[in-house]
């Protein structure tokens, strides 16, 4: 049996894999800032620890991880959020010594996680996208709100979730929020905006160390906080040939390696899937990829192990999974026809992300971390950057 140091402890994802490996029996230590996180609660922890804080106290945290790995020789590092796999693999030399870190290069990842370098790629390679436009001076806003359609999206280059993004459908609201973003958010993108009607299609991919796919998974997004755009709070797995071949291509194309997830949204207007952005990182849908038979986390440690894998592509579709604490919930507050929602939000026989009879506690561990935000501004920042 391996053995598996899994990060980031807080989010749903790093319960996913904790859950994944416990399962096999393999020893699995989970880690987090704070001990109030769902995946330290699991019941298929064999070690929980607690460490400084990646962001805040880098090298800290370096010191204490490298002396981790020494002390107690894991097979797999398994980063779960994108600023601890960069810190990671920034520093690869120094901590693959004791373990393996099967995870693309900080440069490429960063690269690929920037939306501006992303849709001049994809449109090089021609692949539909929103019409986006580059903005590498402030001073042309003005001329670029004369020239542009609306409604219009205003993007950070580089965040996750729905961290920074507004959506603006008058021109005269335009010059005001795009200086707002960009204080924050230097130098944002503009893309139009696509309308509402059209599925929200997901790819999870798992590439070999010579770009070639491995794994892949498609999954569509139900409901989603908040309403008009954010993280999904309800997915079912589906079968979509194009975009599963759409997003393999532009993975291989970039000489991936590890695991990537890539969105699509279909535009009402010509029934076309068109990419919004890549995460080069674990998804926080993870679950539902597990529960459908497509378990990435158990893939990627056997081909850190062994080096490669054989092509896994079979899973069930029609597989539904929510995060009911707090996503759904949340959903369910704040969307006008709550009362008619497919499926009903009252369906509780809906595989979920963390209420589970075999291991219950998680559930206690995410109503917990709510106590890190009367301390912890980080933590605060990172749950409202999700929402």
């Amino acid at each position: 049996m391996g053995r598996i140091f899994i990060l980031d402890g807080m989010w749903n994802k790093s319960l996913a894999a904790v859950r994944s490996f416990g399962r096999r029996g393999h020893y699995v230590t989970a880690g987090e800032k704070t001990r109030f996180a769902t995946a330290l609660f699991s019941r298929y922890c064999n070690r929980r620890v607690v460490y400084p804080s990646p962001t805040e106290k880098k090298k800290n945290f370096l010191n204490w991880l490298e002396l981790e790995l020494d002390r107690y020789g894991y097979d797999v590092l398994f980063p779960m959020e994108l600023a601890t796999q960069t810190i990671i693999t920034s520093n690869r030399e120094r901590l693959s010594k004791n373990c393996r870190i099967p995870f693309a290069d900080t440069d490429l990842t960063l690269k690929i996680h920037n939306k501006a370098f992303l849709m001049q790629y994809a449109g090089a390679k021609g692949i539909d996208t929103p019409k986006t436009y580059i903005i590498d001076n402030p001073s042309l806003i003005h001329k670029l709100a004369k020239e542009i359609d609306f409604p219009v999206v205003i993007k950070p280059r580089m965040s996750s979730g729905s961290r920074g993004i507004t959506y603006v459908n008058k021109k005269e609201d335009f010059i005001v929020s795009y200086q707002k973003v960009h204080k924050s958010y230097p130098l944002p993108i503009v893309q139009e905006h696509i309308p509402w009607g059209g599925d929200a299609v997901s790819v999870c991919l798992l590439l070999n160390f010579k770009s070639e796919v491995r794994a892949s998974f498609v999954y569509r997004r139900l409901r989603e906080y908040p309403v008009t755009g954010g993280p999904s709070t309800l997915r079912v797995s589906i079968k979509r040939n194009d975009v599963q071949t759409v997003a393999s291509s532009l993975m291989k194309s970039l000489k991936w390696v590890g695991i990537a997830h890539v969105e699509f949204r279909v535009d009402p207007r010509d029934g076309k899937a068109k990419l919004l952005e890549v995460n080069p990182r674990f998804w926080g849908s993870l679950q539902l990829a597990i529960e459908s038979g497509m378990d990435f986390p158990y893939l990627l440690f056997r081909l850190a192990i062994d080096g490669d894998i054989e092509p896994v592509s079979d899973y069930k579709k029609g597989v539904m999974c929510r995060w009911l604490i707090p996503g759904d919930i949340m959903h369910f507050i704040s969307n006008p026809d709550r009362f008619g929602l497919t499926p009903g939000f009252f369906n509780f026989t809906i595989k979920d992300d963390i209420i589970s009879l075999r291991d219950p506690l998680p559930v206690l561990g995410r109503l917990s971390s709510i106590l890190t935000f009367l301390y912890d501004k980080e933590i605060r920042k990172l749950f409202k950057g999700r929402a």
